[in-house]
């Protein structure tokens, strides 16, 4: 009998253990690993936050390839509640945030849906919805999602993520960026027992209505047999968060070239508006629609659970079953006090800054009688669902020859869960007291100043001389829902066989996935009306919230006012006051689409080492092929437009007619090649160079076959409104991206390194957006044809204003002049009178829209159509290091990331034409202090990142969004009491950095969110 000495692994140990069971390392290695005797290995304990990032370390130096890592100081115990905040600190990766939460992940400029992330080697399905679209905010999603969320997942099962930047044979495409793999504990890695519980109070400085301290609780079990041959692992956790945000928004810019300002084709066509610092003849200039403040309180609750099953009755041998599970519910109230722009004949004076693209600084209206100042009030809620099963077989038939079988079943479905059958379920408040507007804008938060009058006649409010909840009536509310279903089933079968001097690899594997996204009508609801009917009709279910006195880091100007309602609450009681309205979300669907990919993939690799000039080196070559067979199908509605007023022309999907389905199919192929070699010039010092060809499959939103996102131009079209829609391209092939490393690292400590490296990424197949003029559907155009001229001969011969209010009333005057609603109100002969009362009259009443006739031409949208025709290249540079200052305790760690693209975007283009530009490039940097002396751990951290182009054309004149630089200041502290409990303090975003983004210049505003501090302190207990 042999006798073999056992030592126990240290948190390093099972670090490496963990990690590199799923690393390519060199096959120096691997090689030393098949012929050494492993019994005679000590380990060197290390503990604590130093001895993680030693194991990460360790990752990056053995890898072949460039690979980075964040690994667990201890089982339960990642670096960040967060793992998309964790991995912001890798050089390369930056994160998008959502409530000021990490959320998805960017890797070298690519965004979410051009990265893979899986779960143990899985590719992991993606589904993402929220607010069921609604477009409300910056956070509203529809599906057809491709990024993983990483919000859903919590931390404390997590033993590490990888992020392989170079890819091989061997990894799964799908990720031009980056392939993120997360890691999971599993029981026979380690021969040691473990339990442990954690539990933390969490407090967010932001909240306004839930708790103010919310729990955390974690805990992992893990137990194995005496005799090895048995494991089994539990971990799960369970989160709350309550937290809120002051922000603002506008709904869209209007981008136009000055003209003539009696020119009916424009933004400002009253010729008694006086214009200050006018635009030149021919110059773009931004018109805002609006400015909306808003206010968010947001609970939300997080679920995670994960089984592992390890069986080995043979040493050689080991069956593996495992489930995850994790749930993210979300519930949010969200208010927003809105200040439309009426234009046309309202407009006073305009006065214009002296950008490329001139943007107002200032704007007053005045209205012959009032207008509604706008108090929606919308009810959001989500849940999130992961599920995975997986069945892992690893055999070493002989110590040539390893094989592994791993399949799994995995889905992700994300949808509305909130009452009504509603993802967001939104009442549309209003006070019809506005007799005059001012806006400022040019500042970071645009801000307004109203005048208010409640005794204005005719408007229905209490005349009490103040702006209360009796001047506040309904609107227009929409009960909206959506879903995103994503399954994936996968089975790889892989091999190795060790050769002399490196190894062989090869291996099959078929994926299938199906995701279906779907998204209710949601139509319109008519209560009051846009013209706010009955103020006063909800009582005290309406409140006064100084929504302008909201703001921490902002000034609004002072005398705004807001109101705060359930909006549960006031749908129920609309239910006793408006008979005949929806008592639930529309089955009537706006848009459902499947799309389906079969994959089939086979590859090999090679590794080989040797010495050139006695340094030696590695080189892993391969060859990965797959095929791709796609099947997308949606279900087409029939769509109408409704004119309700001035400028609200609204979609409609007609219920009583069918739904049709229309079906497509695309196949394609790839011949994927990589090669890494790498040089050790000294020990300590290693030069790489990689190339390869990865894949990024295009967006789902994008391979549906139907139109959708009608937007009826905020006007008519005489007066150069444009309808806009999107349409879906199933044919749209992967993007194909060459990729080049070079990268220079110099390992002086088992804990300390400095690192330079270059990449380059030449892509093809990039997915630019065409646009076409065309229509859609066979929807006709309601605000032109016979009828609107007419009204505009009718209005010319009265002399009145030529613009949307009195077009639209004219419209509605002609159309119903005869209706008994007309008559009883203006007698049997009515006249067009064009005073305030009588337009009020118009757009408000019940039955008077409009809608489209057999004379009324089709609505020529300008389509953005997805297509392969872009290609561009990204390139960089990484400088990372990591020092610890010998046994003093204290270290550093420093990264910057330089990415430039050759295609950006023009923001002094063309309004009417779709750009393409490269989206999510930004440099971006990290500075980490690390204390760590005894029981003593402390770490203070510092993230920046650049300003980026996060989305391009957007709204009706084809805008960018650009994301304003952001940083943030992260700290941590724990204390070990003795060897099983530790104490912790943790601080994120502790000076409130706020994030804004803006379109063609800094004053066009898009988003602005007012954000703030979190804190969490916790202990854990080993037991």
């Amino acid at each position: 009998m042999t006798n073999q000495r056992r030592f126990t692994q240290t948190a390093v140990a099972r670090a490496l253990s963990l990690l590199l069971g799923g690393t390519v390392v060199t096959p120096v290695l691997a090689q030393q690993a098949n012929n050494s005797d492993t019994s005679q290995v000590e380990v060197i304990q290390v503990k604590g936050l130093r001895s993680s990032m030693q194991a990460a370390t360790a990752i990056k130096k053995e890898s072949i390839g460039v690979v980075d890592a964040i690994s667990a100081e201890d089982i339960g115990k990642f670096p960040d509640t967060n793992l998309a905040e964790s991995l912001q600190r890798i050089t390369g990766v930056s994160i998008s945030r959502t409530n000021g939460e990490g959320a998805e992940v960017t890797v070298r400029g690519f965004g979410g849906d051009n990265n893979m992330v899986t779960l143990n080697g899985r590719t992991m399905p993606s589904a993402t919805t929220y607010a069921a679209g609604s477009g409300a905010d910056g956070t509203t999603r529809g599906g057809s999602a491709r990024a993983f969320d990483f919000s859903n997942l919590a931390s404390e099962s997590i033993s590490g993520v990888e992020v392989y930047k170079t890819s091989k044979a061997n990894i799964a495409t799908g990720g031009i960026g980056a392939t993120l793999n997360i890691k999971t504990a599993r029981p026979l890695d380690s021969d040691q027992d473990v339990a442990s519980i954690g539990v933390k109070a969490a407090h967010d400085t932001t909240n306004r209505t839930g708790d103010d301290v919310t729990p955390e609780i974690s805990g992992i079990f893990s137990k194995v047999t005496a005799d090895d041959t048995f494991g089994v692992s539990l971990s799960a956790s369970h989160q709350e968060r309550d937290s809120g945000y002051t922000g603002a928004t506008v709904n869209d810019w209007q981008v136009a070239y000055w003209d003539d300002i009696a020119d009916l084709d424009r933004s400002w066509n009253n010729t008694s508006t006086e214009v200050i610092n006018a635009p030149s003849q021919g110059q773009l200039y931004a018109r805002p629609n609006d400015i909306r403040y808003a206010f968010s309180n947001t609970e939300r609750e997080r679920d995670n659970a994960q089984l592992t099953l390890q069986y080995r009755p043979k040493e050689n041998f080991t069956v593996t079953a495992d489930y995850t599970f994790a749930e993210n519910e979300i519930a949010e109230h969200r208010g927003e006090v809105g200040n439309w722009m009426q234009t046309g004949s309202n407009t006073k004076i305009v006065e214009f800054d002296n950008n490329i693209v001139k943007t107002p600084t200032y704007i007053k209206e005045v209205y012959s009688g009032a207008v509604d100042e706008g108090y929606e009030q919308q009810w959001r809620e989500q849940t999130n669902t992961l599920k995975s099963a997986g069945l892992n077989l690893d055999y070493d038939v002989n110590d040539e020859l390893t094989l592994k079988l791993d399949a799994h079943d995995s889905s992700m479905f994300s949808r509305g869960t909130g009452p009504r059958n509603s993802g967001e379920l939104a009442v549309g408040l209003g006070a019809p007291i506005v007799t005059s507007r001012e806006w400022f804008w040019g500042a970071d938060l645009p801000t307004y100043l109203n005048v208010y009058d409640d005794t204005v006649p005719g408007k229905g409010a209490n005349a009490n001389g103040m702006v209360d909840s009796g001047d506040v009536g309904s609107s227009i509310a929409r009960i909206r829902n959506a879903s995103q279903r994503s399954d994936i089933t996968q089975v790889k079968f892989d091999g190795r066989y060790a050769l002399d001097a490196g190894y062989f690899d090869f291996g099959i594997e078929a994926r299938n996935m199906e995701s279906r996204s779907m998204q209710t009508a949601g139509n319109n609801i008519a209560l009051g009306n846009w013209n706010v009917g009955n103020p006063g009709e909800f009582g005290d279910l309406i409140q006064p919230f100084d929504v302008p006195g909201e703001f921490d880091d902002y000034t609004a100007k002072p005398g705004g006012y807001g109101f705060t309602a359930d909006p549960r609450a006031l749908y129920e009681a609309a239910l006793g006051l408006y008979s005949g309205i929806p008592t639930a979300s529309e089955s009537t669907l706006s848009f459902d689409n499947i799309v389906k990919e079969d994959t089939r993939a086979a590859y090999f690799q090679v590794a080989l080492q040797g010495e050139l000039g006695k340094m030696p080196f590695d080189v892993l070559t391969g060859l990965r092929y797959e095929e791709t067979k796609t099947e997308s199908s949606s279900l087409v509605s029939k769509v109408y437009f409704q004119w309700e007023d001035n400028n609200d022309i609204v979609s409609y999907v007609d219920g009583s007619v069918p739904a049709a389905p229309f079906t497509a199919n695309n196949k394609y192929d790839y011949l994927l090649p990589s090669l890494d070699v790498t040089l050790h010039l000294s020990d300590d010092l290693i030069s790489r160079f990689s190339f390869s060809k990865t894949l990024a499959r295009a967006g789902l939103g994008s391979l549906g076959v139907s139109a959708s996102n009608f937007g009826g131009g905020g006007g008519s079209t005489l007066f150069g409104a444009q309808p806009t829609a999107n349409a879906s391209n199933p044919g749209l092939l992967p993007l194909e991206s060459s990729n080049y490393d070079l990268s220079l690292e110099w390992y002086y400590k088992d804990d300390s390194y400095a690192a330079i490296g270059l990449f380059q990424k030449d892509v093809i197949n990039f997915i630019g957006s065409r646009q076409v003029d065309q229509p859609l559907l066979g929807i006709q155009d309601v605000t032109s044809g016979p009828r609107a001229l007419a009204a505009v001969e009718d209005l010319r011969a009265g002399g009145y204003p030529i613009d949307d209010t009195y077009l639209y009333a004219m419209m509605v005057f002609n159309e119903y002049r005869s209706h008994p609603d007309m008559i009883a109100q203006y007698g049997n002969n009515p006249q067009f009178t064009g005073s305030q009362a009588q337009i009020d009259f118009l757009a408000n009443h019940a039955g008077f829209d409009l809608r489209a006739t057999a004379d009324d031409p089709e609505v020529v949208f300008r389509t953005s159509t997805p297509d392969n025709n872009r290609s561009a290249k990204i390139y960089g540079a990484e400088l990372a290091m990591q020092h610890f200052f010998g046994e003093s305790g204290f270290g550093v760690q420093a990264n910057y990331t330089i990415v430039r693209g050759d295609v950006g975007f023009d923001v002094a283009a063309d309004p009417s034409q779709s750009q393409f530009a490269l989206v999510g490039l930004s440099d971006t940097a990290n500075l980490v202090g690390i204390y760590e002396n005894g029981d003593w751990q402390a770490r203070l951290a510092w993230n920046w990142r650049d300003e980026y182009l996060a989305e391009v054309n957007k709204g009706g004149s084809n805008n960018p969004r650009f994301e304003e630089a952001y940083w943030q200041i992260d700290a941590s502290v724990s204390y070990a009491v003795n060897e099983r409990l530790t104490v912790s303090f943790e601080g994120l975003n502790l000076t409130g950095e706020d994030s804004r983004s803006h379109a063609r210049n800094e004053a066009m505003m898009w988003y602005l969110t007012d954000l703030d501090a979190r804190y969490q302190i916790g202990m854990r207990y080993s037991f």
